[in-house]
């Protein structure tokens, strides 16, 4: 789980910087950062019968 954390941690901080530097790739390095930690979670929730 610590995965989705660190993931999801590291989207916010490529968001801020997409924010402060107004830079397209910021924001889509936010966005794979997102959707990965998004899989993982999903992942980690059907594995564990939770879905």
């Amino acid at each position: 789980m610590r995965h989705v954390y660190i993931r999801s941690i590291l989207a916010l901080v490529w968001l801020a910087a997409a924010i402060v530097s107004v830079n397209m790739l910021f924001a889509v390095m936010a966005a794979v950062f997102l959707y990965s930690a998004y899989t993982v979670w999903k992942k980690e929730m059907s594995d564990k019968g939770e879905e």
